[in-house]
């Protein structure tokens, strides 16, 4: 059927062409009046309203020449309605919206008027109804839909009378009625608004779907019977919806659990409270921070829990917590008594999902990992409880090489590894208190697991002897590193630092250094106004460019991305590294070896003597390797280095500050680029809505703050906000004008955190010749600042709310990272 519409707009009834229809209209409408016929007879024919309805609403559609449908019923309080057959994405997501005039669908419930809009878009098209009424937009922007026509019938108590035969006549019936739901029919395929015919065949349809829904309201009572019958019982599904999903996992043959969460999009925590409602204990949902407790898993191997459902998760002072799928079959069968005699047991349900991520928590994911894990745990059993004697010599922790202290130290460094953390750091407490383990991941220190005191001792010497350091001496800081391919399976490297601290212990913090090839320069995360200018510099012949910012904000990665983009056969690039943390290949690359004498600046004046082109120095913290690169950048070398500054404007002054000659220093400046890393909103469950005019006001203040002491700002604040304000618009907004912002919700791919990995922001001062005539005439940082960003820098700051409005990071995040 080609359409089922007639081409002329809805309401003109009373045209000629409407009264002296074709035979070819009329043949259609006697198509179309058969379709809905067989379409009402389905819906009086079924007991399964909410199923006959999925399965219909394709051929509705059909029927009617539209592109989607959407059927709303009435909450029990009777103040929204909430979808229940909506085409399209997210068919099983519910969208409730108040009995108002803030929506299309909420109007027509709220008034009981038949609405058929040609462009729901069409603000003046819309105020012919009511002031007030709009369109909710957002969820357009959400899907990338976009929604035109919209014909839109309120389903009411059955109104029948031969004598009516104008819209109005209808609504003045309508509004006597007891409003049941509203049916929405979008986008007609023909182009224009949906005909008289349509708009009489959505009316028939809307009296049918009345009766049916009326006659199931009528129905009993739910019962509970089943652990997932809650959801019923709490209006999170249907009866008939929880039918569908029974049958869907018969015929399937999956777990009901996976059907309601894939299919029905039920969110864990609605089934975690079912549980708990069912089996009246409390429900524990997962938790990515919980601490391994392995004194009560020492007993307990992964196929023992998984094939009984059941794990110790801590000994708290109400009691040992059990997590269990199903308590009533655990406590039947005693085991927990078995295991734990004299514990005062308390239990905790859980879904299976978030049982099986338990157990990959606490046991270890991969099979590898498993078996680690199983075999630590039955080998700390056979140590002592208490702590080791404080002497222990050299010969015991020799022969500790072999026990599983050996397997404890290796799983630590190898779950941190696939954890994607920086920094392990290894706490013990003084006197009989445990020994805490924390992982960095994303800058940010996470509780991983906690060690009884007794372990202590072997762990700390363990580590020692892994980076060869003095077991005996336990009173000043030492510090090493670890090639832990010699002891584990992963060929990583580490930096080891052992400190003393308070009650006669050792902490032991050790840095996992990043292996393997640069980032490409393209994909490192720098937008495209400082990329341009970045490439620009570093391709010059000579000349001196510095990357700054605190420890672990990336500059050693900058820089390999860097080096990457200049590596070619017809260039001799060395660097001095402490450490080397990444390779290239064609790279020259040396490591620093200070108790040899080897130093940056020792380094530096040998490649001066070894035919260079380019030459990278992993830090210049002091005035003789900084003398040296300039030396080296004024005779025709490109130098890169990195420094512990705050801003590029700032590093000048420092190395100002350090003694350096302006003049010989401004005329070798090519750039400085400042950037940190702020955790990057998890692309998984990040949540979007549109910008508020309060949101983006903020946002521009923040942005303009160091602008306003630039002489182009002062000239014209209002022109120059303004023209912000528009390119904002233009590069970051909808068609329709609207800026999307992005906010964390956290799932299980970012832990719960709403964070996954971090994003670089980055301030790009180039060595223009207006700063190096400031740097001669020894400017102080404001004014470098001004210059610099008079000729188009972009603080830190800016760049970072750049990247809010992309959707990377959020403001919380930017703000975190930068001082200003």
């Amino acid at each position: 059927m080609s359409s089922v519409l007639e081409v002329r707009p809805a309401g003109k009834a009373g045209d000629p062409a409407a009264s002296a229809p074709s035979g070819d209209a009329l043949a259609e409408q006697l198509r179309f009046s058969q379709g809905l016929q067989a379409v009402t007879n389905k819906i009086h024919a079924t007991t399964e309203l909410d199923e006959i309805m999925l399965e219909l609403s394709q051929e509705i559609c059909t029927l009617f020449g539209a592109d989607r449908l959407t059927i709303y019923v009435t909450t029990e309080d009777g103040n929204s309605i909430v979808s229940k057959v909506k085409t399209g994405l997210n068919s099983f997501k519910d969208l409730k919206l108040p009995i108002n005039e803030q929506s299309i669908a909420g109007f027509v419930a709220s008034s009981r008027r038949v609405l058929n809009i040609e462009d729901v878009y069409n603000d003046e098209e819309l105020k012919r109804y009511s002031q007030q009424l709009h369109f909710l937009k957002e969820v357009d922007k959400r899907t990338g839909y976009r929604t035109k026509q919209m014909l839109v019938v309120p389903v009411c108590e059955a109104v029948r009378d031969a004598g009516r035969d104008s819209t109005r006549d209808l609504n003045k019936d309508l509004a006597k009625q007891t409003l049941v739901g509203v049916i929405q029919i979008i986008n007609s395929k023909a182009g224009h608004a949906f005909s008289k015919t349509a708009e009489d065949g959505v009316r028939q349809l809307a009296e049918t779907l009345a009766i049916a829904l009326l006659q199931r309201q009528k129905q009993p009572a739910f019962k509970v019977r089943g652990k997932y019958d809650h959801l019923v019982a709490g209006a999170v599904l249907s009866t008939d919806e929880m039918e569908l999903a029974l049958r869907s996992a018969r015929r399937k043959n999956l777990d009901i659990e996976d059907v309601l969460i894939d299919e029905f999009q039920v969110k864990v925590p609605l089934l975690g409270d079912s549980l708990a409602q069912f089996f009246q204990v409390p429900y524990e949902p997962f938790r990515s921070d919980r601490l391994k407790p392995l004194d009560l898993l020492k007993n307990i191997r992964r196929e023992f829990s998984e094939a009984n459902g059941w794990l110790p998760l801590e000994d708290s002072k109400d009691g040992l917590i059990v997590l269990c799928t199903d308590p009533e079959k655990v406590r039947g069968s005693r085991q927990v008594a078995n295991v734990f005699p004299k514990a005062k047991v308390q239990y905790r349900v859980t879904t299976k999902r978030e049982f099986i991520a338990s157990m990959n928590q606490l046991f270890g994911g991969s099979v590898e990992m498993q078996e680690d894990a199983t075999s630590v745990g039955d080998l700390l059993s056979e140590l002592a409880e208490e702590g080791e004697d404080e002497g222990s010599t050299a010969a015991e922790l020799s022969a500790a090489s072999e026990n599983e202290v050996v397997r404890l130290v290796n799983k630590i460094i190898v779950d941190a590894y696939h954890q994607g953390a920086s920094d392990i750091h290894v706490e013990p407490g003084p006197g009989k208190q445990k020994m805490l383990v924390r992982f960095r991941k994303d800058g940010t220190l996470q509780n991983y697991i906690e060690v009884p005191a007794s372990y202590r001792q072997a762990i700390a010497a363990r580590l020692k002897i892994m980076c060869d350091l003095d077991i005996s001496e336990k009173r000043r800081p030492q510090d090493g590193k670890i090639k832990f391919r010699k002891f584990g399976p992963l060929d990583i490297e580490l930096r080891v630092a052992t400190i003393p601290s308070q009650g006669g212990v050792e902490d032991v913090v050790m840095r996992i250094l990043a292996a393997g090839e640069p980032i490409p320069l393209d994909k490192l995360g720098v937008s495209d106004h400082n990329l341009a200018l970045l490439k620009a510099a570093i391709t010059k012949p000579y000349g001196l460019f510095f990357v700054c910012g605190p420890t672990g904000s990336g500059k050693t990665t900058s820089l390999h991305s860097v080096l990457g983009y200049i590596n070619t056969p017809e260039t001799k690039i060395w660097t001095a590294e402490d450490p080397v943390e990444i390779t290239q290949r064609g790279l020259r690359q040396v490591q620093m070896n200070p108790k040899a004498g080897l130093t940056f600046a020792t380094a530096m004046k040998a490649f001066l003597r070894a035919d260079p082109d380019v030459i990278m120095v992993g830090e210049m913290r002091d005035k003789e390797t900084v003398t040296i690169g300039i030396e080296a950048s004024l005779t025709g070398h490109l130098v890169f280095a990195t420094l512990h500054t705050n801003s590029a404007p700032e590093s000048i002054n420092r190395l100002l500050d350090m003694g350096m000659d302006p003049f010989n220093f401004a005329d070798a400046l090519l750039g400085i680029l400042a950037q940190r890393l702020a955790k990057r909103l998890c692309s998984k469950c990040k949540k979007s809505h549109v910008a508020t005019s309060e949101e983006l006001n903020v946002l521009l203040e923040e942005y303009t703050l160091e602008l306003k002491t630039t002489d182009s700002w002062q000239a014209d604040p209002e022109g120059s906000r303004e023209k912000i304000r528009k390119g904002w618009l233009r590069q970051y907004g909808s068609a329709s004008g609207e800026v999307t912002l992005y906010s964390k919700v956290g799932c299980d791919t970012c832990s719960g955190t709403g964070y996954k990995g971090r994003a670089g922001l980055h301030e790009l001062m180039i060595g223009s010749d207006r700063v190096k005539k400031a740097i001669q005439e020894h400017a102080r940082v404001a004014e470098l600042f001004a210059i610099a960003l008079d000729e188009g820098m972009r603080t830190l700051k800016m760049d970072g709310i750049e990247k809010v409005l992309m959707g990377i990071t959020d403001i919380h995040q930017v703000r975190a990272v930068c001082i200003k």
